[in-house]
């Protein structure tokens, strides 16, 4: 498929510290809803884990790759692409660059008779928008696959008479509903928030995601996005980058925005993110792996007792940040099931019980 670069510029890596901790592997926990114990070590099997690091304290004291990754490869991030969009939105937001109470159809006159016309910003940012669209991929009826369809970079066929490219398809998308009553998550909401920030400073994602973040962090590689025929890159999705690199991303997150002695954005855009979305209006949504959670600037956020929150994608993609325990979990996976709910019985447990060991080890 073709790429666009994500570029981590030409200045010299900055190293992470290592001090690895083999006690780690023998951490135990209960999965969700069982009463037998199982062992961190076992859990990465479970979780048809590909790469998997720890960070406590900004030092790896844990890393393993397994399959056909390794520390060179790099990985699908999935939907975890739209936590590095929703950041990008967050810092445009602090810098007063982004109006979040501002419609969507002033910022982008394309989308006015769409369903985001008469949405606010910050309504896309925490997918509260009301959209006739079904991201169910088991119904090969639903809106998902017309959207792939013009998403599709390889050529149409030559009766195709749909629309070409993110943003044609994002012009077609009817409104379902009041907008900022209920949290629904739907990737075409990241789409239109990349136009945003595309229009909004005149720069894509990739090339702003390099600006602001990956040439600043002391990235190891260059990450790269997948584009639509039109180039557009997809914000939704598109990612693909190394363990260690977004184990740089999660340090940037639990850090409130500095690294290597470096403030690369305002802290206000990561305690924005933590304080979390409306609750009331993620409950809606029914999700019972997390109970109590809520959605902000397309990042979970758990609402738990060490207030951690996360970037998440289908097939177990997770940068788990852990604000009490000064801990960053990275974990690339291909879990056969797309939804983290299958995902999470033994994963959510997993990074508390692990939080409380290194917590303690550290006393």
């Amino acid at each position: 498929m073709p790429t666009t670069q994500v570029s981590r510029g030409l200045g010299a890596p900055a190293p992470l510290k290592r001090a690895m901790d083999q006690g780690i592997d023998g951490v135990s926990f209960k999965p969700l809803g069982s009463d037998a114990t199982m062992s961190w070590k076992d859990s990465l099997a479970k979780n048809y884990t590909d790469g998997i690091l720890i960070l406590h304290d900004g030092v790896i004291v844990y890393e393993r790759y397994f399959g056909c990754l390794d520390e060179t490869g790099k990985h699908a991030a999935m939907s975890m692409t739209k936590s590095m969009t929703g950041l990008l939105a967050e810092i445009l937001v602090a810098q007063g660059t982004l109006d979040e109470t501002g419609l969507v159809g002033s910022v982008i006159p394309e989308l006015k008779n769409s369903a985001f016309g008469n949405a606010t910003v910050r309504q896309v940012m925490d997918m509260t928008t009301a959209l006739d669209f079904s991201e169910d991929y088991s119904d090969p009826n639903a809106g998902i696959w017309v959207y792939s369809e013009a998403a599709n970079p390889l050529p149409k066929p030559d009766d195709y008479q749909g629309p070409v490219g993110y943003y044609e398809f994002l012009q077609t998308v009817k409104q379902k509903g009041q907008h900022g009553t209920a949290f629904a998550y739907k990737t075409i909401n990241t789409d239109v928030l990349g136009w945003v920030i595309a229009r909004t400073t005149g720069k894509s994602v990739p090339d702003l995601l390099s600006e602001q973040i990956w040439s600043r962090m002391g990235a190891e590689q260059d990450g790269y996005m997948t584009v639509d025929s039109r180039g557009t890159a997809f914000a939704g999705g598109g990612l693909s980058a190394g363990l260690r690199d977004l184990g740089r991303v999660g340090l940037l997150m639990l850090n409130e925005g500095a690294i290597n002695g470096s403030r690369l954005f305002p802290a206000e855009v990561v305690r924005s993110i933590r304080d979390g979305g409306d609750k009331a209006a993620f409950e809606k949504a029914g999700y019972e792996t997390m109970p109590g959670g809520s959605y902000r600037g397309m990042w979970w956020v758990f609402h738990n007792a060490h207030g951690a929150f996360a970037a998440r994608g289908v097939h177990g993609q997770t940068i788990y940040i852990d604000p009490t325990a000064k801990m960053v979990i990275v974990r690339f996976a291909s879990h056969p099931e797309a939804k983290n709910a299958y995902i999470d019985p033994t994963s959510l447990p997993a990074y508390q019980a692990v939080a409380e060991y290194l917590q303690m080890s550290n006393n």
